[in-house]
């Protein structure tokens, strides 16, 4: 408790965060570490002919892996793809540092970006492949889509010279096919019913939002979910949380369920805002880079308002900065399952030849001093850990999680808090198997978004009933043949399906059905408000938000 309450006063203020990604600074000591992969790279290239040989005996060849690589090209048995050993070569590098640095090929590299950078360059279009067809679901408001007159249901038949078959209709290929740069046109050919259209659509900077869901979700509470953390998640949560507050909400539902993380500053911001002055949000830490504290420059705007965050297994990085610095101030109640426990800190290196890897550089802690990092000694069950959690009964029973009393903290509010493997919620929701299992299985077969699709497209007509989102909630309603016939096409998929399990988790399978196909009428606002009035989570953080549970307490033993 006393350490606690010293932390604050010996902490050493750092300069202002600005909103831009924070980047170490290319001088600092651990890149002398990074010439030995970037060697390979230039080595390949630039290296002279003479020390492409293999040398033997005690003396050591510094450029043993440029050598090993062209001595295979010049001798092996047959041709060998000399970018894809190198690449190959780097990612057995990174591999044996930790789960969190890896590889990106230049392929890869705009996409993986694309969150991060909080936009992508295209006509703003989302499109679905159905029965073997390009079909346009729906066009972002604004968008170049929506202004050329594309509209749902069409189907897309050929993008530029290229006609689109069954066999071309992968995701990726359609996207690198209708994405490209800003200002430049790309033409559709459109069936729509029985009519051939052309379009020729000038692309455009098209906005990524990471804040995808806000609205009033009881009385003074305000729910907010946070799917991601990119460049402009701060605005985006910002402006959505003085819209909450200007209607009366006095306590907020950040939801960061699912949410891998992101930047590391928007994170930071984000809890800024809700603490005073001068506050340790965290601190990082490498061999290094030294330690650098991230502290509170000004007094949050919503310092005052109640807040709940509501995480699960898949919250992790960003989630858990944000998370852990509320819950370590005593600002916050934390809801959900114990979370993934990421606690490393990545720096990107961009490559000659515009890929890039991104290594870890430090870990961070939260004020109290956790490093929440999970063990990753074991990196076949690193990213499955669903499963060891799931078969140990973590996911149902709070007293099932391994806690180590030895990386037991105390917040300055007197609250106990564990470092190394996650933020443990205050308030335990248990996983409800057989509904997340069925409704897994209808997503991941496809019979959900087909379905509802299929719905959307064919009754267009009788959706004109429901010219707004409250007249939508209010009145729609999913029909008993809908849910009968899924059922129907999922056993053809799951033949081992019990019917107990559909029966119990109906509820929340015609919730879903109507949240999609309010989704494709309004927005994710809509989806969101159908589904939480049968989500347990939601439902517990309301109840945390308006008084009406308490902390869970461990079972003496």
């Amino acid at each position: 408790m006393e350490e606690n309450q010293d932390m604050e006063k010996k902490v050493v203020t750092a300069p202002p965060l600005s909103r831009k990604k924070i980047r170490p600074s290319s001088a600092q000591p651990l890149f002398f570490g990074l010439v030995l992969i970037i060697g390979i790279l230039i080595g390949t290239y630039l290296a002279d002919s003479n020390l492409l040989t293999i040398k033997t005996g005690a003396e050591e060849n510094p450029n043993k892996l440029v050598s090993l690589i062209d001595f295979i090209e010049e001798n092996y048995v047959d041709s060998v793809d000399k970018r894809m050993l190198i690449d190959g070569a780097i990612q057995s590098i990174l591999s044996h540092l930790d789960p969190h640095s890896y590889y990106i090929s230049p392929e890869e590299i705009a996409q993986a970006n694309e969150k991060i950078q909080g936009e992508y360059h295209g006509i703003g279009m989302e499109f679905m492949i159905y029965k073997d067809t390009l079909r346009v679901v729906k066009t972002m408001a604004g968008g170049p889509a929506e202004k050329a007159g594309l509209m749902t249901g069409d189907k897309i038949i050929k993008v530029d010279s290229k006609i689109l078959s069954a066999k071309d209709l992968a995701n990726d290929q359609v996207q690198k096919m209708i994405k490209g740069k800003s200002g430049t046109t790309v033409t559709l050919q459109v069936l729509r019913g029985k009519e051939n259209k052309e379009f020729k659509i000038k692309r455009g900077s098209i906005p990524l939002e990471s804040v995808i869901a806000d609205f009033v979700i009881a009385p003074e509470i305000g729910y907010v979910k946070v799917e991601s953390f990119g460049q402009n998640t701060f605005d985006e949560f910002e402006s959505a949380v003085r819209k909450l507050r200007n209607q009366k909400c006095k306590t907020l539902i950040v939801d960061l369920r699912g949410n891998g993380g992101g930047l590391l500053d928007q994170s930071f911001l984000m809890a800024e805002s809700f603490l005073p002055k001068d506050k340790l949000v965290l601190y990082t830490e490498g061999i290094h880079v030294g330690k650098k504290q991230y502290i509170t420059q000004r007094d949050g705007e919503f310092k005052d308002m109640k807040v709940v965050v509501l995480v699960d297994q898949n919250s992790a990085s960003a989630s858990e900065i944000f998370a852990g610095a509320l819950q370590d101030w005593d600002r916050s109640t934390t809801v959900g399952r114990r979370t993934f426990g990421k606690g490393l800190v990545q720096h990107e290196i961009e490559l000659p030849d515009r890929s890039a890897f991104r290594l870890t550089i430090a870990r961070y802690y939260t004020p109290t001093g956790r490093c929440i990092q999970k063990p990753y000694s074991d990196s076949a069950n690193y990213s499955d850990e669903f499963t060891s959690r799931y078969l140990h009964g973590e996911l149902f029973s709070k007293d099932s999680i391994r806690t180590v009393d030895t990386l037991k903290f105390i917040t300055p509010g007197g609250k106990v808090v564990y470092g190394s493997g996650g933020i443990t919620p205050e308030v335990f929701v248990p996983l409800d198997t057989a509904n997340v299992f069925v409704i897994n299985q209808l997503i991941m077969t496809g019979i959900l978004r087909d379905m509802c699709f299929e719905y959307f497209n064919s009754n267009q007509a009788s959706l004109k009933a429901y010219p707004t989102e409250q007249s939508f909630l209010d009145n729609f309603k999913v029909s008993d043949a809908m849910i009968n016939t899924m059922q129907g096409r999922l056993k053809k998929e799951w033949p081992t399906m019990k019917t107990k399990d559909w029966n119990k988790a109906k509820t929340d399978i015609k919730a879903r059905i109507k949240g999609t196909i309010g989704r494709y009428l309004f927005d994710d606002n809509t989806l969101y408000k159908v589904l939480y009035p049968t989500d347990s989570e939601i439902l517990k953080a309301i109840d945390a938000a308006s008084g009406k549970v308490t902390e869970n307490k461990k079972k003496k033993k």
